[in-house]
């Protein structure tokens, strides 16, 4: 670089970011619905690049609307590219608004790309001696490298120099273009050489130095590839034309014209305001500029922060200071860093806590790496902490506290006190908004990048568990997580406590179910190896069957898991209709296509049972034995309380949710599932709880008249579309009823209903005509719903569970009809796991106080809650838990609960 006393130019690639920031963040959004994600990444990257070089005349640089220059070369020129997302698409404008309130000039120059505008520019800065910064995440842009300009990408923290490129490309910046030329680039349609990759290039590059020299000596290249080049030395010109970013554009300006000009706070306030950009409002709002930018850097090196008082203790004077801190604190944060994320087999390597935003405190307990240093004995700690962490009067917040109670079990410590969650808060407050990782949610709504795991672990199968991680990186890492929890929750606590009724769904269903799925989770359950084995053999044996009835029905031996080959065997060889493409053009095998077509060929019937059973046996039968626990003999499933949209659970390892419930082969999997000695396991499920809630949300007479008096549903509705009399019902009638019934509160179409009962479009529409006909209160229910979400954005469940539906409004009319069906089916499906959720807290409450020694909780699926129950106690346990899941909540309709006994969960179920 020229004068170390010039500050050098920056020229921000805006376009380049533009796309990187949407795809590195979380959806993120406003509460209107307007899509922030790209907002925050771009302008987050732009305050970092102030902060880094003060002084710098800074120039944002974007593409304009239209063709350019290169298609007038080239028609086809990015004709590949897909249009840009519409929530993209969106946020340009706001971007270009900030940029320019932030004082920066923002270009866009028509008929040439934001790459020639910079290149023109670093070319002028570089004629006067002064050094330029480009900031882009464009390789492309390798060749403008030089002695005097330097790339550097915001997102990854690095650097590109002259050696920087060769050490990336294996060229010189001055071979970029050739190189590019070579490679081609599918993204922009620019043609190259057919299959020449990057080592090719540079091998040729290495050895001819130029395209010039490497076209003359094209016959030297031996094989494919050289018939390739050969091929190409006619477009080969075209390529590098098209690859070559201009330095001598002819533009209105040069770089003296364009002037820093005064941020316009006001405007900025405002600009941010709208688009809910909160850390960065506090600071214009304080009067004073942020040392924390939220950078949106894939890097794991944090961005630099505010002044923080983190301290390590390996002190017990100090640890008792704390200690006494804790004890009198209103409220601390409080988390764990283990030696694994599978709780049952997690050991604590320390703990963290803070009571003010700012100052936290590590303790290490099992660092045991070469040369760590000494450390307070870890049971003496926990022994210490012992009461703390247990006195129920003593309110602690943590993220996913869960984990952490799990955890300090394993130590004989039962952590009470649970007074917030700030992955829940987050999760309540908005379940799509954004994720809800500590991570995620730091930068969302403190703008702050925090320390990421993989930075100071390392990634991948050479990962360090805790317990390996020098105490110099672990202790600020394992603080921060505290400090950012009670930060956290400081801004998530009131946002909850303002909207609606979010606190309550927040204070009384979600908070409160926190022990009650620790508890569960430590129980486990018990299964059967010998039966999953035995299982696991006989569907072995299955699949081998149909293997060889599809190789005798196709003509010939295939790979039924191949794609390519099914396509081949499909349409070309046996000629099957082609339902649907992929998006690169190719007739589609996915298994929706393979249901369609089974209807009237064998071939894909045979697939769709054999992906089905595969499924089933690598999933389940092979996996859930070695899930057996070896210190319990039990499995232990984790449940997901932030996970679905709609507030239902989820769980892994295993995935309980996934078992088939109607299938011969599911049934199959429930029987391993087993009580123990002297139990029997009790099943109780809600009995088609969302019709019962369609037919109080909607308050049509016709439904709730027929659970009223009890009647079957399917049948009653089956009489009223078909016209007959209860007695004349079919079982055809009914199963298409049924159809209906769980179609329509699923928002389903005359054209999915058509296709799930195999009649004509025509008549499936007469159906939902004549059901709406019967119960039209379900059709108003239906219109008001889609007109609400459409004008608030969100729809709420029976207790103010809110689901917001980003894509409501959205222009492209499939996103808005998929919206609109999940507004329809949302709050149904919401409520359902409402009432299970508040059933599951006060049936745990209960067994905990009148029978503890006889009953327990193991697993909740779907609507269905199974427990482990003494034989002695078999039918008062399962009269009160009936009793206590049917008064969960109060609908116009009875809450009917079925409830069945066995030795294993198919028997009970």
């Amino acid at each position: 670089m020229t004068s170390k006393n010039t500050p050098p130019v920056v020229l921000v690639d805006g376009s380049s970011y533009l796309f990187r920031a949407y795809h590195a963040l979380p959806p993120l959004t406003t509460s209107k619905n307007h899509p922030t994600g790209a907002i925050k990444g771009v302008i987050s990257m732009i305050r970092r690049l102030e902060q880094d070089f003060p002084g710098s005349k800074m120039v944002v640089v974007f593409d304009a609307k239209g063709k350019t220059f290169r298609h007038e070369l080239y028609e086809e020129y990015k004709a590949n590219r897909p249009p840009m997302p519409e929530d993209l698409a969106c946020q340009i404008e706001p971007i270009h608004e900030i940029v320019k309130a932030m004082g920066l000039p923002l270009l866009t120059v028509t008929g040439v790309e934001a790459d020639d505008v910079i290149g023109t520019l670093a070319d002028e800065a570089t004629s006067k001696g002064i050094d330029v910064v480009v900031s882009t995440g464009d390789k492309d842009m390798a060749q403008l490298v030089s002695n005097h300009v330097t790339l550097i990408n915001t997102m990854t923290e690095t650097r590109m120099d002259r050696d920087g490129v060769v050490e990336k490309f294996g060229v010189t910046p001055e071979q970029i273009v050739d190189y590019l030329a070579l490679v081609g680039d599918k993204v922009d349609n620019i043609p190259g050489v057919n299959k020449c990759g990057p080592k090719t290039a540079v091998k040729w590059l290495q050895t001819y130095d130029n395209l010039d020299n490497l076209v003359e000596h094209a016959d030297e290249i031996k094989g494919k590839i050289g018939e390739y080049l050969r091929e190409a030395t006619e477009t080969l010109p075209l390529s590098r034309e098209l690859a070559t970013i201009r330095t001598d554009v002819q533009l209105d300006f040069g770089l003296e014209d364009l002037k820093l000009r005064e941020q316009d706070d006001s405007q900025l306030l405002e600009l941010f305001r709208e688009y809910e950009l909160r850390s960065w409002i506090a600071e214009l709002e304080d009067g004073e500029k942020s040392q924390t930018p939220a950078g949106t850097s894939a890097s794991d090196k944090p961005a630099p922060e505010t002044a923080k008082a983190y301290s390590v203790i390996t002190d017990q004077d100090e640890l008792d200071q704390w200690l006494q801190r804790l004890k009198s604190a209103d409220l601390f944060a409080f988390d764990t860093e283990t030696t694994s994320l599978r709780y049952m087999d997690a050991e604590i390597v320390g703990v963290s806590f803070a009571i003010k935003p700012g100052e936290a405190a590590y303790v290490p307990l099992a660092h045991d790496y070469m040369g760590a240093p000494e450390q307070l004995d870890r049971d003496a700690v926990l022994a210490q902490l012992k009461p703390l962490l247990e006195d129920p009067g003593l309110a602690k917040v943590g993220q996913n506290l869960k984990y952490d109670k799990n955890v300090l079990a394993n130590h004989g410590i039962t952590l009470e006190g649970i007074a917030e969650d700030t992955m829940l808060e987050s999760y309540v407050l908005n379940s799509v908004g954004s994720r809800h990782d500590m991570d995620s949610l730091a930068m969302h709504y403190l703008g702050e990048k925090t320390i990421s795991f993989e930075s100071i672990a390392g990634k991948g199968a050479r990962q360090l568990t805790f317990n390996q991680i020098e105490l110099e990186k672990a202790a600020p890492y394992a603080a921060e997580d505290a400090d950012i929890t009670l930060r956290l929750h400081r801004v998530l606590k009131p946002k909850l406590q303002e909207t609606g009724r979010l606190a309550s769904v927040y204070e009384e269903i979600d908070l409160p179910l926190v022990p009650v799925l620790s508890r569960m989770e430590q129980r486990g359950t018990l299964i059967s190896a010998s039966t999953l084995r035995q299982h696991s053999q006989e569907l072995a044996e299955r699949l081998a069957q149909l293997e060889k009835e599809a190789h005798q029905v196709a003509g010939e031996t295939f790979n039924l898991g191949s794609t390519k080959q099914l396509q081949a065997i499909f349409y070309e060889k046996m000629g099957l209709p082609v339902v649907k493409k992929t998006p690169k053009g190719a007739p589609s095998t996915a298994e929706p296509v393979l249901q369609e077509l089974a209807h009237d060929y064998e071939l894909p019937r045979l697939i769709l049972e054999h992906r089905s059973l595969s499924k089933l046996k690598s999933t389940y039968t092979d996996t859930l034995p070695g899930l057996i626990h070896h210190r319990t003999g039990r499995v232990h499933t984790s449940y997901h309380q932030a996970v679905t949209a709609t507030g239902r659970l989820s769980s892994s390892e295993p995935n309980l949710q996934n078992i088939p419930i109607r299938s011969e082969q599911g049934r199959r999997i429930r029987q391993a599932f087993i009580a123990p000695e002297g139990y029997k396991l009790v099943a109780a499920d809600y009995s088609q709880i969302e019709l019962r809630i369609m037919a109080h949300l909607s308050g049509d007479k016709g439904l709730l008249d027929a659970f009223e008096n009890g009647e079957d549903i399917h049948k009653a509705t089956a009489a009223e579309v078909f016209g007959v009399s209860l007695d004349e019902v079919s079982g055809d009638q009914r199963r298409s009823a049924k159809a209906i019934n769980f179609g329509l509160i699923y928002g389903m179409s005359a054209f999915g209903l058509s296709r799930q009962l195999d009649v004509e479009r025509k008549v499936a529409q007469q159906y939902i005509d004549r059901y709406f006909e019967r119960y039209p209160g379900v059709l108003r229910y239906m219109d008001n719903i889609r007109k609400q979400a459409h004008d608030d954005g969100f729809v709420e469940t029976l207790f103010g569970r809110r689901l917001y539906l980003p894509d409501i409004n959205a222009r492209n009319k499939q996103m808005q009809q998929a919206a609109e069906r999940t507004a329809i089916n949302a709050p149904m499906q919401g409520t359902a796991a409402d009432i299970i959720k508040r059933a599951m807290v006060d049936v745990e409450n209960w067994l905990l106080r009148d029978h503890a020694d006889e009953a327990r909780m193991t697993m909740q699926v779907h609507d269905e809650l199974i427990l482990e129950v003494k034989e002695s106690a078999l039918e008062k346990v399962r009269e009160g838990l009936v009793k206590r899941m049917s008064a969960a909540a109060k609908l116009d309709v009875p809450l009917l609960v079925e409830a069945g006994a066995g030795d294993n969960w198919d028997q009970a179920h």
